[in-house]
């Protein structure tokens, strides 16, 4: 048994099951009214499957928007894939959702964002014990606190046209 909680994994857990839901509803009955999805992944991470000129294009992080022309949504437990249209050139993407960076719908301003969470369990026990020695307070990584894996919602001003 651990000695705390891991929220963070939790939460993180549960946007992606948040996000599965969504994309789920959306392969049985389509896009409603104005919703648009931007979605940001890792495309070195495990089970990403693209062709090979999009890795070559996109070699650390790809964005794509589910929107006007998509195809074949199929979410499964641990990803989703699509077929997208690139310059008439269709594509099929399959992304777990262990890769994805970031979620956000701008037409109801909502986004989620994950942080990379890239250590081996060496390091956790490192920053465990750390934790437990040192009791001057919360560590100061930023608001909110510790940064290991936490989630924060995606400004979106970069989406706003």
């Amino acid at each position: 048994m651990t000695s705390r909680i891991d929220y963070g994994n939790m939460m993180h857990r549960a946007m992606r099951s948040l996000i599965s839901d969504v994309l789920a509803q959306v392969a049985v009955g389509g896009l409603p009214g104005a919703h648009n999805f931007f979605i940001t992944f890792d495309t070195r991470a495990p089970g990403v499957g693209l062709s090979d000129w999009l890795r070559t294009r996109y070699p650390e992080e790809m964005t794509i928007v589910l929107q006007h022309w998509f195809e074949d949504l199929d979410v499964g437990p641990d990803g989703f894939a699509v077929t997208l249209n690139f310059g008439d050139h269709p594509e099929r993407l399959e992304i777990p959702f262990d890769a994805i960076r970031t979620f956000v719908d701008p037409s109801v301003e909502f986004g989620l964002r994950f942080e990379s969470n890239e250590r081996d369990d060496d390091d956790e026990d490192a920053d465990e014990a750390a934790d437990e020695v040192d009791d001057d307070g919360p560590d100061d990584d930023g608001p909110g606190g510790g940064s290991r894996g936490d989630a924060e919602v995606v400004r979106l001003d970069r989406f706003r046209k």
